[in-house]
């Protein structure tokens, strides 16, 4: 079978700029299918694995949103846009006293009080 070969690195550059578009796009879902396999590869990969989390987060799949964030922390500790993100999250699911260690976190981590504030949901 003939065809061209390309590199893994290169299929996951491609993969991730297709989900960045689908992102950008507010496909959701579509980021997800790309960048699913990108994070099974390189499971160690902070920033692929947040945007995957911020698709879940935007497609309403709030349970994979979670893990992939609690995923990012146990990682990068000091992530603060993940400990946000969780919190919106936890928030969406009605888990607001769990949501505010991780807004008291981020706040922390960037010194923004207002990340405080909880959006409504």
């Amino acid at each position: 079978m003939g065809g061209v070969q390309i590199p893994v690195d290169d299929m996951r550059a491609l993969s991730y700029g297709l989900a960045q578009q689908y992102f950008e796009e507010r496909d959701y879902r579509g980021a997800i299918r790309a960048l699913k396999p990108v994070v099974d590869e390189t499971p160690d990969d902070v920033g692929t694995r947040l945007l995957l989390a911020r698709a879940y987060y935007h497609a309403a799949l709030l349970r994979p949103a979670e893990e992939h964030l609690l995923e990012v922390i146990d990682r990068e500790p000091t992530e603060y846009y993940a400990h946000l993100m969780l919190a919106r999250t936890l928030e969406r699911l009605s888990r607001r006293d769990e949501a505010g260690k991780h807004r008291r976190i981020a706040a922390a981590l960037t010194g923004d009080d207002e990340l405080l504030n909880h959006h409504k949901v």
